[in-house]
């Protein structure tokens, strides 16, 4: 069985230009596939780095985002009050907030997007130590200040360091830039949540949602479960991390549903194009499968050998495909969360696992491609061929 192996790679060498057309379709089909997948990966990794794991998200019982979301100052005393709550010398690490969106022009094209405003306490940094103040200062309380994610700031007009821009009622002065770390924070604009309450027409001692830094992660299902029994509130709270991990949920399921569409849709070409490589190969080759056949080899070696060359190809052409997605990774591109109806500045994401997708997506084509011209070799009348010769 060796021998028709090795005379199937050796074509495959020989035929490599003949083969273009399942050489560039399975390649386009991978690159795709790879793209729209880094492309979702990308959206969810945003979010989901968001969270920190001892962080947890208190927010009105039944909920889905911060924006729908109700929290009195009282909601707020309580839960600082719980001993699995961490504390420096500030005092607990909480930090009550509200979310607002507004529109702002975009800096790249001549349309707006929606901007998440997050009003804050002076307590955030301490609450999210995965956030970084990289340039300027960090906002003072009381002040129409604000500090802006390094993504909010490369997307949108006039959040410069020194700017000032009209947010709802009001005027905010820029005093800060911060990292975020390719987070969903860089996105973002922070403000004090009092001044933001006042300028929205809120009370100012509502909020939607309060960020906690526990003690240790292993003491969220204590402190959910004193929240859950305290007759006084009527709250629910979320590990961090799990909660921006819903927020990209519905994204990141159109995202791959569209993407594995459009790649299907192309592999059904590819596959075409690598049937009509192989059936070419096969008729070329029909005399030489003949004296194959002749001097012993069954037909099982013979469908395993050009199963292997179809194989062999897809192989080649895979790691192609997914060399010619690489580029991708790392670029910064934004889309709407429909989830939260703000703009999120995210960059493509590829990794090991999808590029070893991209791989087997490939070897599926060429397997799709490959058997069917390969059983038609093995069928071929032996005697005919060679009474022909």
């Amino acid at each position: 069985m060796a021998i028709p192996v090795a005379y199937n790679l050796l074509s495959a060498k020989e035929r490599w230009a003949s083969s273009v057309v399942a050489v560039l379709g399975i390649a386009g089909t991978v690159g795709v596939f790879v793209s729209m997948l880094a492309l979702a990966r990308g959206f969810k990794a945003t979010l989901t780095s968001s969270g920190l794991p001892e962080n947890a998200i208190v927010q009105r019982a039944g909920a889905d985002t911060e924006m729908t979301s109700v929290l009195s100052v009282d909601d707020v005393r309580i839960v600082e009050d719980l001993p699995q709550v961490a504390r420096n010398a500030s005092g607990p690490l909480v930090s009550p907030e509200v979310v607002v969106i507004a529109a702002l022009g975009m800096r790249h094209s001549d349309g707006e997007a929606n901007v998440q405003i997050r009003g804050v306490s002076p307590r955030v940094l301490s609450v999210r130590d995965n956030v970084k103040l990289v340039e300027g200062r960090f906002l003072k309380p009381g002040l129409a200040e604000a500090v802006v994610g390094k993504g909010a700031r490369d997307a949108y007009l006039g959040l410069d360091l020194g700017a000032t821009v009209r947010i709802g009622a009001g005027t905010w002065t820029i005093v800060g830039v911060f990292d975020g770390k390719g987070t969903a924070f860089d996105s973002e604009v922070w403000a004090d949540a009092a001044i933001l309450n006042g300028f929205y027409q809120r009370p100012p001692s509502i909020f939607q949602a309060a960020t906690v830094k526990l003690r240790s992660a292993d003491d969220f299902p204590a402190f959910e479960a004193l929240l859950k029994g305290d007759p006084r509130l009527n709250l629910q709270a979320l590990r961090e991390k799990a909660y921006y991990e819903k927020q990209s949920q519905v994204v990141t399921t159109l995202i791959t549903v569209l993407g594995s569409l459009v790649a299907a849709v192309m592999a059904l070409g590819a596959v075409f194009g690598a049937l009509n490589t192989m059936y070419s190969a096969v008729a070329e080759r029909s005399r030489e499968i003949a004296v194959l056949r002749a001097i012993g080899f069954g037909g099982g070696a013979i469908v395993l050998s050009f199963f292997v060359e179809a194989l062999l190809i897809a192989f080649v052409v895979g790691v192609v495909g997914c060399l010619a997605a690489l580029p991708v990774n790392g670029i910064t591109t934004g889309t709407i969360n429909w989830q939260t109806f703000s703009h999120l500045a995210f960059a493509f994401r590829i990794t090991p696992d999808l590029l070893a997708f991209g791989m087997l997506f490939a070897l599926a084509m060429g397997a799709l491609g490959g058997l069917p011209p390969a059983i038609r070799a093995a069928r071929a009348n032996v005697a005919h061929t060679l009474r022909a010769l």
